[in-house]
């Protein structure tokens, strides 16, 4: 099994270390986890797609900032 080092800001190692009964390590394994499997998903999804990386960010950028306009969270 691989190890990883964090470097974390004072203030976040800070209100971890109030959380002591929390098992950090689990916590980022399980984050790290669900992101490659998104990724992989993400990567079955575009397998076929012709759109560059460029292309797929700026329709992407589009979608967030419809969806943000109907929440209302921006005008």
């Amino acid at each position: 099994m691989g190890n990883i080092t964090l470097v974390l800001p004072n203030e976040l190692q800070k209100k971890m270390k109030e959380h002591s009964e929390i098992r950090w390590s689990e916590v980022i394994r399980k984050t790290i986890q669900k992101k490659i499997e998104d990724l992989d998903l993400l990567d079955k999804l575009t397998l076929k797609s012709k759109l560059t990386h460029k292309e797929a960010f700026n329709i992407s950028k589009k979608i967030d900032a419809s969806v943000a306009r109907k929440l209302g969270l921006i005008s």
